[in-house]
């Protein structure tokens, strides 16, 4: 089988690896469609994405969907009515957690003590990647989609189940003045979960046009060049602005806007990943305006949440959808994915 293997930066080859079989507990899903996210780009210009470096030949991707291949032992055809069978549209969870350390015990598998990321390398040897033909997942991880939903709108599932776990680590949005700061596609799916969960005013800033003008199609009521200080002066004027503010930029400029923008006793959610060694955080803010600075990583059981939103039509995710290309175009993909000029969400096809 082929997989998009990333030997040094800038340098995806597409090998031809031994096609896994599930073991018991398992399935094997035959990849269909996947999506480039932030840190897959990371990765793949820079060798790291925040504190995680590549250390090995690394399968990108975390974003996937596809169609049960085959069942593991321990796997009966009983399962079906589960969603569980073979020929099933699947969208992937990439997270496998233990079930048993404090984390998982607390309800917050995300930060599970023996994570298996897929596509990450947090870890050494890394947690292999899903952009390949074929993949071997837990049963569980597994969550079926109508045959009716576009692959390539499954593989959304994953971060529309970031953006979900942001929102809730907002609180209650009812009635909330919303600043998001970055619109890439987790922006824009903050926002267009942020306006479902009752947010009265959403506001976006980036630095790209194209971005902002996705932002509105995705619900931002107002738009706001990133370059413009003299609205962030204006925000933070009378102890700041709005309620809710939730930084999706990943760069310092971002961070230090979010905290200057919130209101006093508002809250600032940092979904961002940062560069290494670039987390500037003006602290006395923090403590003057008694602003509630948490963070979000990933998500917990939001993504079955997702999956579902998704295959019911409760969001329309087409805006962010921008490219498509085969395996075998996959460093042209991320050229692409990585202008925003031009792209959005680029997806990579696996038929």
């Amino acid at each position: 089988m082929l997989a998009a293997v990333l030997h040094e930066p800038k340098l995806i080859r597409v090998d031809d690896i031994e096609r896994p079989e599930p073991g018991p507990g398992q399935v094997r899903v035959r990849v269909r469609a996947g999506g480039i996210c932030g840190s897959d780009l990371s990765y793949y210009f820079k060798g790291k994405s925040g504190d995680f470096a590549v250390r090995e030949p690394f399968i990108l991707g975390h974003e996937v969907s596809g169609e049960i291949d085959a069942l593991g032992p321990g796997v009966p055809e009983s399962s079906a009515a589960a969603g569980v069978a073979v020929g099933q549209r699947v969208a992937v969870n990439p997270g496998l957690t233990c079930g048993r350390c404090r984390y998982c015990v607390a309800g917050m598998p995300n930060h599970c003590l023996d994570m298996r990321f897929m596509g990450s390398a947090s870890t050494f040897p890394h947690s292999q990647g899903m952009f390949r033909q074929y993949i071997v997942v837990a049963e569980h991880q597994c969550v079926a989609v109508p045959e009716t939903l576009d692959f390539a709108q499954a593989s959304m599932a994953e971060p529309l189940a970031v953006a979900l776990h942001a929102i809730r680590r907002a609180g209650s949005l009812v009635g909330a003045q919303v600043l998001v700061v970055g619109c890439g596609p987790i922006g824009c799916l903050l926002l267009a979960t942020a306006s479902r969960a009752g947010a009265h005013r959403l506001v976006a800033m980036d630095l790209s046009k194209r971005a902002l003008d996705i932002a509105r199609a995705m619900g931002a009521d107002e738009t706001v060049d990133a370059g413009d200080t003299n609205v962030v002066s204006r925000w933070a004027e009378a102890r700041g602005t709005f309620d809710v503010v939730i930084e999706a930029s990943g760069s310092p400029a971002g961070l230090d806007t979010a905290l200057r923008a919130v209101r006093a006793g508002g809250t600032v959610v940092q979904v961002g990943n940062l560069p290494a060694g670039q987390s500037p955080v003006a602290a006395n803010l923090v403590m003057s305006k008694e602003i509630r600075y948490t963070g979000s990583f990933r998500f917990a059981d939001e993504y079955a949440i997702a999956a579902r939103e998704i295959a019911q039509g409760k969001l329309d995710l087409r805006p962010l959808m921008t490219h498509s290309f085969s395996l075998s175009q996959a460093n042209h993909a991320f050229e692409v994915a990585h202008d925003r000029s031009q792209s959005m969400k680029v997806h990579l096809q696996f038929d």
